[in-house]
């Protein structure tokens, strides 16, 4: 079934163009998603749309229902989605960051929060200093010690941001997560409460030129578990888009 919707042409006439009722359907659920969502989280905690595989169609719905974050795991999608979307909204990296991809993610992206490594963060800082850009990161770490995910060991965190804190073109603002997968939300408890604990002993430590503002936890399945254990940044896809 498909929904018509009048469009004017150059000749003074109009075309139709018709619209399935799935996608109507579609979007429509992406703006009460987001308006739930929204509506639910605390004051003060940041939501990041998820966008991995998704369309510009859907992260512009997203966007015209409230959400003024953009997370993306591809530098790719991010270039095609910006055509669309333009400055509305901020962009966030949240996929591992490769080498060859760091020169065109400085220009796309106002955030990366995936940094785990002094060689990333050194490739940020030349093709940032090359364009003039302070580039705000935060450090991925790997709290469940999982061999198949990215991110800094907890132990190995303090090391890392004290020699990326010497960097000219780059701030350290805060930390991420992953955590290990669960149907349970509980289960991830302990690792968003390890996290926290290492964030606020950074925090601590008044690392000249480091910033601990942000903590950047919790997906769909665990990001209610998340906000009750510190996050102020959580990252959604399927609660918003749906299931892929």
């Amino acid at each position: 079934m498909y929904i018509s919707r009048l469009s004017v042409i150059p000749t003074g006439g109009y075309s139709v163009t018709p619209k399935p009722l799935c996608v109507i359907i579609k979007f429509t659920m992406i703006k009460q998603n987001v308006r739930l969502i929204l509506a639910e989280l605390p004051e003060g905690v940041e939501l990041v749309a998820a966008a991995k595989t998704r369309s510009p169609a859907e992260v512009l719905e997203a966007v015209e229902a409230g959400v003024k974050i953009i997370g993306e795991n591809y530098v790719q999608e991010a270039e095609v989605a910006r055509k669309s979307i333009s400055g509305r909204v901020k962009w966030h990296f949240i996929g591992h960051l490769q080498r060859n991809k760091v020169k065109k993610a400085v220009s796309l992206f106002d955030m990366i929060e995936t940094v785990d490594s002094a060689q990333i963060a050194v490739e940020i800082d030349k093709y940032c200093a090359q364009s003039g850009k302070l580039m705000p990161v935060l450090i991925e770490v790997n709290s469940g010690y999982e061999n198949q995910k990215n991110g800094v060991l907890p132990e190995d965190a303090e090391g890392l941001i004290r020699h990326i804190a010497i960097l000219k073109n780059i701030k350290v603002e805060g930390l991420m997560t992953m955590g290990p997968r669960f149907g349970n939300a509980e289960d991830s408890r302990p690792f968003f409460i390890e996290t926290t604990r290492l964030f606020r002993q950074i925090k601590g430590l008044n690392i000249p030129g480091v910033q601990m503002k942000y903590l950047s936890m919790g997906m769909t399945n665990s990001y209610r578990v998340a906000i009750e254990e510190g996050a102020n940044i959580v990252r959604l896809g399927s609660s918003i888009f749906g299931v892929r």
